[in-house]
């Protein structure tokens, strides 16, 4: 009889702060960055507070980068949408998978609490470069003009 592995395998630091940010994302996106405390997040993720604090220096630091996340997300979507497809069709193909992205509800909640804390100005400074990355880049994959694009948005 041999006795159980008692033996864990550790996470690099990097496979831990993947694991924390999606986490935390689902914590934002139903408390908000002030309503979320720290400690749910280490907690739920199974790690200490100050072990939290080393991976990311700030609890805006985390929800940053929950929202990169968020955004690459989006543009990964996107981009998706509109591989193969004419560039003509390329705005309605990715309207239609940014609806199917968005029944993911914590992607939904997160992003709503995003532009909920552009009170902080670092949070708005990065929410509003984020977007302008989105713009540009379904504005590189339609090649649509800049009123389509508007129209896309709105």
């Amino acid at each position: 009889m041999t006795a159980p592995d008692t033996t864990r395998t550790r996470k690099s630091a990097e496979a831990r702060r993947t694991e924390v940010v999606a986490l935390a994302m689902g914590q934002f996106a139903l408390g908000g960055y002030r309503g979320t405390s720290t400690e749910a997040i280490a907690r739920q993720a199974g790690i200490s507070q100050p072990y939290l604090f080393r991976l990311f220096k700030t609890k805006r630091e985390l929800f940053l980068a929950c929202h990169e996340l968020c955004d690459k997300r989006i543009i990964e979507t996107f981009q998706k949408a509109a591989a193969g497809v004419p560039q003509a069709e390329a705005l309605p193909a990715m309207g239609k998978a940014y609806v199917e992205l968005l029944q993911d509800r914590t992607m939904l909640l997160f992003q709503m609490q995003s532009y909920a804390a552009c009170s902080d100005p670092v949070i708005q400074d990065h929410v509003r470069a984020g977007y302008g990355e989105i713009v540009r880049e379904v504005t590189r994959l339609s090649g649509a003009e800049p009123h389509r694009v508007w129209q896309f948005f709105s």
